[in-house]
């Protein structure tokens, strides 16, 4: 009689270590309709069983460091390396008296990335595989465009999503409404006409400006919007999702950091199309949980950023219809991780090859950016 992996019976978290890494933007600043910045804070986890070590990480505060070493490590000291749902749910516990939003929340997801690519990588499958797979591949939209870029700047970069044959395109909107027309124009001159056309606005417009510019950008053969208004106004989202012409989905919810959120986002009626971010929302664990939201009304969902965990996270979720492939992210996935997908065909699809997400920090290379330095536990 055979037995099957018994050493896994064993396999206990032994440790915790994250890091901080600071990567400056690819120009000298870029903008949206209401941020500018000049570089992105990445926490990249690591939780160590068995041999094996798990990674996760989070667009965050460098102080998520803390969070996890000081905090989170209390609970996960010894936990089943198997059961990551458990841990998440430890997890919640254990960061009560931080609140369940912003830094909390990302850090806590972070590591719940990184208990699920560890109990792949103990089964020694593809993490896509050791969820409750759905997709083969999951669809995905070149994402950029930022406000300040020059005209020779958004051709170059929508020409190399047109190239690689993505059949959606966005950009930024809202910090120059009058030029925004123009900027919607050239995209559709360099992308052609069958790729699909969509805008954010990162919450740049009051209610009536987004029903307004609603109209002018479905009168251009945009399809969807993204935060035409701030996503912590629900009640006047829903009033521009019930107004929006035609044609012109109404999307949201980058910024939701817990279930109960997005319930009250989809009560509400706020959004044609629900978004959710993995390294915010809780992890895989509530990404998944919030597909269940979205099928229970037959609603579409989008996976805003983070392509290299989105791939795996979202071959799981029956609702998802793409995945935003964000320069920024994809860029900085580039720099930190050796393992990370390439598009093919407008697709991406994990690799069944390699364990767990297939990602590898690169050390030498992130300790360029290292802006904090965690120890292990």
């Amino acid at each position: 009689m055979s037995v099957a992996a018994p050493s896994l019976q064993q396999a206990r978290v032994e440790a915790i270590e994250a890091g901080a890494y600071e990567i400056p933007t690819a120009t000298d600043i870029e903008t949206d309709g209401t941020l500018e910045w000049s570089s992105t804070s990445v926490v990249v986890a690591q939780v160590h069983a068995h041999g094996r070590s798990g990674l996760g990480y989070t667009y965050c505060h460098p102080a998520a460091v803390q969070v996890i070493e000081s905090t989170l490590s209390e609970v996960l000291q010894g936990a089943d390396a198997l059961m990551p749902e458990r841990c998440w749910a430890q997890m919640q516990v254990q960061a009560r008296q931080l609140g369940d939003a912003g830094v909390a929340a990302m850090a806590i997801s972070a590591v719940d990335v990184a208990l699920w690519d560890l109990k792949a990588k103990l089964l020694d499958v593809c993490l896509a595989d050791a969820l409750p797979r759905f997709h083969e591949s999951v669809p995905i939209y070149g994402s950029g465009g930022f406000c300040n870029y020059s005209e020779a700047q958004l051709r170059e970069q929508v020409g190399e999503w047109a190239n690689a044959g993505l059949r959606s395109v966005k950009i930024k909107v809202g910090r120059d409404k009058l030029a925004d027309p123009g900027r919607v124009e050239l995209v559709r001159e360099i992308a052609g006409p069958e790729v699909e056309l969509m805008v954010d606005g990162n919450g740049a417009y009051t209610p009536p400006e987004a029903l307004l510019w609603g109209e002018a950008f479905r009168d251009l053969g945009v399809t969807y919007f993204e935060e035409p208004i701030s996503s912590q106004d629900l009640a006047g989202l829903a009033e521009v999702r019930r107004r929006a012409p035609a044609g012109l989905a109404i999307a949201a919810g980058e910024y939701g950091w817990n279930l109960p959120y997005y319930q009250r986002m989809l009560e509400t009626g706020a959004v044609h199309i629900l978004q959710a971010d993995v390294t915010r929302c809780g992890g895989i664990t509530n990404l998944l949980r919030i597909d269940g939201l979205c099928k229970a009304r037959n609603l579409p969902f989008s996976a805003h950023c983070a392509p290299a965990i989105s791939a795996h996270a979202c071959c799981a979720m029956e609702s998802v219809i793409h995945i935003e492939h964000f320069y920024d992210h994809e860029r900085i996935e580039r720099i930190l991780f050796e393992g990370t997908l390439e598009p093919s065909g407008g697709v991406l699809t994990p690799d069944r090859s390699r364990p767990g997400l297939g990602l590898e920090l690169q050390q030498a290379q992130a300790e360029r950016y290292r802006v904090a330095r965690g120890g292990s536990r």
